[in-house]
């Protein structure tokens, strides 16, 4: 089946056609060929888009593009025309989408209708910054493939459906908890599981003979421990700012901070909701970006600015999760790094390994500088031969593992 993958952002559209099959048993889909993949980005008066076709590379001028239904067309007609050129057709069995929070109700993928959209728009406000996006990537693939082509909705939350009682319930009134669904989902579900995949493939071993502490490191972060292919504890909680500090996002903090900071400041709950999503974490410790290739330029210049800070708070919190993490697994097989920061910050990296060589992370410091950047969905160990927990980095495939998800949920629908 050629499946197009559609990874919606708040401003972006990233895309991918792939051509899936089936094992001989019939019992998974895997991999056979990416025919085309790029982004159209910066959607506004200046998108970018630029994509892979058969290895030919296409890009275009910056256009204004409004809304994502555009950029699905745009997309579309711009892959058309290339195929025209080459003689062929651009030939699609159905779509998958990544929708962030999938909620109570969705923990599996789910064949898109109406009633499908209308609950994930009731969930934006427990991920007001993602699950919008994702709509809007619904929305304009279906104003532009009509009902007749089958989409299916994968979930980030739905990877973490395994986390045990113990890891999922907070501390709450546990009636009241259990009346608002309140309790620890996860996110970035599919990028833990590509990363699982990735390592497992390189360590030429299953996912279900591996425990795995994966780290998915970008402007959003989150760490999972992963015990035999399933997730049994994660970074990430009720919402998408619990956890690792982020780009813009807090992660963990003291819950009486939000009413504090309301009284202090004369700001709303809403407000100050707001401040911990959009202006905290790297940006609000360092003052100048959430970028962290431009902090790590002023904490070369400055070892003591605040951009040197925010990266010591930024690798002591990941630091602590992946000890926390060997404690849960009881040990564990790699910590795979991935991400835009964990795939193209060798500094990083080892800066996170530093505390953990008693726990038995041992890096190799040539094979740690030289890896910036693998290939979507493989893996390269970074670590020495003598270290008891490999390391690894990886090459995160979420649109592979959206194509995968959608033949296996079309596959169940017909059976």
């Amino acid at each position: 089946m050629n499946i197009l993958a559609l990874n919606s952002g708040s401003s972006s559209v990233k895309f991918k056609v792939v051509a899936v099959g089936e094992t001989a048993g019939g019992t998974e889909a895997r991999f056979a060929r990416v025919r085309d993949e790029g982004a159209v980005e910066e959607i506004g008066p200046q998108a970018r888009l630029a994509f892979l076709s058969d290895g030919e590379r296409v890009s275009h001028e910056p256009r204004s593009i409004q809304s994502h239904t555009q950029a699905v067309r745009w997309m579309l007609k711009s892959l058309e025309t290339c195929y025209a050129s080459n003689g062929r057709t651009l030939c699609l069995d159905a779509i998958g989408h990544r929708v962030v929070h999938g909620g109570e109700r969705f923990q599996e993928p789910v064949v898109i209708d109406e009633t499908v959209v209308n609950a994930i728009h009731d969930l934006v406000a427990l991920a007001p910054l993602h699950n919008p996006g994702c709509l809007a990537g619904i929305e304009g693939a279906r104003s532009v493939f009509g009902a007749d082509m089958p989409m299916v909705a994968v979930f980030d939350t739905g990877f973490h459906r395994t986390l045990p009682p113990r890891a999922a319930t907070y501390a709450l009134d546990l009636d009241l908890a259990r009346k608002h669904g309140i309790h620890r989902y996860g996110f970035h579900g599919i990028a833990h599981a590509s990363l699982t995949a990735a390592c497992a493939a390189a360590a030429k071993r299953s996912p279900g003979e591996l425990r795995l502490i994966t780290l998915q490191l970008g402007n959003g972060c989150s760490a999972a421990a992963i015990d035999r292919g399933r997730s049994v504890d994660t970074s990430m909680g009720f919402t998408p700012l619990e956890g690792l500090v982020m780009g813009t996002r807090s992660g963990d903090l003291d819950p009486a901070l939000v009413g504090y900071l309301a009284r202090r400041e004369g700001l709303s709950l809403e407000a100050v909701e707001r401040g911990l999503n959009e202006r905290s974490g790297l940006l609000g410790l360092s003052g100048v970006s959430h970028d962290m290739r431009e902090l790590r330029d002023h904490a070369v210049r400055d070892p003591d600015s605040r951009a040197a800070l925010a990266i010591e708070v930024f690798c002591y919190r990941i630091t602590k999760y992946v000890g926390a993490y060997l404690a849960v697994l009881g040990g564990a097989d790699a910590v795979v790094f991935g991400g835009g920061i964990g795939a193209h910050a060798p500094s990083i990296r080892a800066k996170v390994c530093e505390g953990l060589g008693g726990l038995g992370i041992e890096l190799d410091q040539t094979r740690n500088d030289e890896t910036v950047g693998v290939g979507a969905g493989e893996a390269v160990c970074v670590s020495t031969p003598a270290s008891p927990i490999a390391c690894y980095v990886a090459g995160v495939d979420e649109e592979f593992e959206i194509a995968r998800a959608t033949v296996m949920c079309l596959k169940r629908g017909r059976s």
